[in-house]
């Protein structure tokens, strides 16, 4: 009982951290955008994505090394599926999301690209191994160089932040590296609780996953993504999620496998058919008037119940 009572306390705590550090990332990341002359779509794209990112990493490796490699994929399967259908329909429901033609020139395609051959590696070996780590390790450098490259040349401006307060270069930073940490410490937190829960409901590794830690580790993109969208900040909103999805194939399916190959018998056709499917629905809705409005984010949150429901009735 009392163990029960220090977890649920941790989870509280985690909670917070992680609404003040996405406040504190946004706030930091902003105002190197607008110092840099980086369109703020960059900044989602890159330093906000990756960084509310950490959680999975650290989670995938650990679970890796531990020999839990259901845990491992099924945390950057879920957390995909979950930033799409969760977080984006959360944040569409607040305030409609503008995109940006940029983002389905380049970015969606290299999201399709990195989930179709997440889901064959993943069928093909039973997990990942070192090679096609590598191949996803490859694909993370070459995605980061170009989108700085391209935002830089493009020199667009950024008309969601354009009113938003530029801070010193030491004060940004303080914000961006506090607000990491507070969201990985708080997705820490959050999710050792959520896995002590699980556990002792006698969930397996493959939903626990695929659920329990996938939201736990999304949850800084879902604190991050909502309160952009509340703020007005829409590129940071949307860029946020698919950077994320880009960093948790190429960088968390690239770099656990070279400390350690994945093995992940559980993680089915239907878990990663669905990571791809949501992937492939948002580009229609992204293209529908070049907004996804709440009536679309009411059916990415009614799509997340389905398949969470699913899960845990397969």
């Amino acid at each position: 009982m009392t163990a029960i009572i220090w977890q649920t306390a941790g989870g509280i705590a985690g909670l917070a951290l992680l609404y003040y550090g996405a406040e504190f990332l946004i706030k930091g990341g902003v105002s190197i955008a607008l110092k840099l002359k980086i369109p703020a779509l960059i900044i989602g794209l890159t330093l906000v994505a990756f960084g509310t990112s950490a959680p999975e990493l650290v989670v995938s490796v650990d679970a890796a090394l531990k020999g839990s490699g259901d845990i491992s994929i099924g945390n950057v399967v879920g957390s995909n599926i979950c930033n799409i259908a969760l977080i984006l329909g959360s944040s569409a429901l607040i305030a409609p999301l503008a995109v940006q033609k940029k983002l389905l020139k380049f970015d969606m395609i290299i999201l399709m690209i990195a989930s179709i051959a997440a889901m064959a590696f993943c069928l093909l070996s039973k997990g990942i191994t070192r090679w096609q780590g590598g191949i996803f390790f490859a694909g993370i450098i070459f995605y980061t160089c170009y989108s700085i490259y391209s935002g830089k040349k493009s020199g667009d401006s950024n008309p969601d932040v354009a009113q938003s307060k530029i801070y010193p270069w030491y004060l940004a930073a303080i914000f961006v590296a506090g607000g990491l940490a507070a969201l990985i410490g708080g997705a820490k937190l959050f999710v050792n609780a959520a896995i002590f829960v699980a556990k002792a409901g006698g969930i397996s590794d493959a939903v626990i996953g695929l659920t329990v830690v996938a939201v736990g580790t999304s949850l800084p993109e879902l604190a991050t993504s909502v309160i952009a969208a509340i703020k007005g900040e829409q590129d940071i909103a949307i860029g946020n999620v698919v950077g994320s999805n880009i960093f948790n194939i190429l960088c968390i399916l690239g770099v656990v496998p070279l400390i350690s190959p994945i093995h992940a018998p559980e993680i089915n056709i239907v878990d990663l058919s669905m990571m791809l499917l949501l992937t492939t629905v948002l580009i229609p809705l992204m293209r529908s008037d070049w907004k996804i409005n709440r009536r679309e984010g009411a059916f990415l949150l009614l799509a997340y119940c389905g398949y969470t429901a699913y899960l845990f009735v397969k």
